[in-house]
């Protein structure tokens, strides 16, 4: 059963290459969404596959490997709404 995870992760993550690098994990893991650069600063990350692929995509998030600096990554679950297509960066 697929999941749905919106993470919002704040820090200097904008200009830096975090959504090109979030979007290459993430296909790595067979995930879609997207990554979004949001008007507060932080990136929206929307990801749809299985749960622990999405586990996976959330801990690489929070790693300390991801490009520029992630201070904190807020988290919220939900069902999948099949709705996505491919990864992309907004």
């Amino acid at each position: 059963m697929d999941v749905r995870l919106n993470a919002w992760v704040r820090g200097r993550v904008q200009g830096v290459g975090f959504r090109w690098w979030t979007r290459a994990k993430a296909l790595e893991l067979g995930l879609v969404g997207s990554a979004s650069n949001r008007p507060d600063g932080r990136v929206e990350v929307v990801a749809e596959g299985p749960r622990e692929k999405c586990e996976q995509l959330l801990t690489a998030l929070r790693s300390g490997e991801t490009p520029g600096h992630v201070e904190s990554v807020g988290e919220q679950w939900s069902d999948a709404r099949g709705d996505l297509t491919g990864f992309v960066e907004r």
